[in-house]
């Protein structure tokens, strides 16, 4: 994993290699670390990805969750075929094409309905 801060309203994350349950923490703290700040977006770059198991795919769902709450949309970049599959076939990529602040919205409208 490396950090590219250079543009502050988009912090990079480059994910490499494997993104499963014994490597996932960094990435989750790195995660929390940059929305600490609420940049308008947090860029996730799978480039060099090579595997993801479900603790990998809790971290983006997480990043996804937080970047909602603070106001930030989370950008997926150079996804490689497979995790586009299983974004696909766990309803993660529907989750992520969601406009900022759309489930905050909904939420809110449950709970006062």
């Amino acid at each position: 994993m490396t950090v590219d801060r250079s543009d502050p309203a988009a912090p990079l994350i480059r994910v490499g290699g494997d993104l499963a349950y014994t490597t996932a923490g960094p990435l989750r703290a790195e995660v929390d670390r940059i929305l600490a700040g609420a940049p308008p977006a947090l860029v996730l770059d799978f480039t060099d990805l090579l595997f993801i198991d479900s603790t990998g795919l809790g971290v983006i769902v997480h990043a996804w969750r937080e970047g909602q709450q603070c106001g930030t949309a989370l950008r997926l970049r150079a996804v490689p075929r497979f995790l586009a599959t299983i974004l696909d076939m766990t309803g993660v990529a529907g989750l992520l094409a969601r406009p900022l602040g759309e489930s905050l919205a909904a939420a809110e409208d449950a709970g006062t309905a």
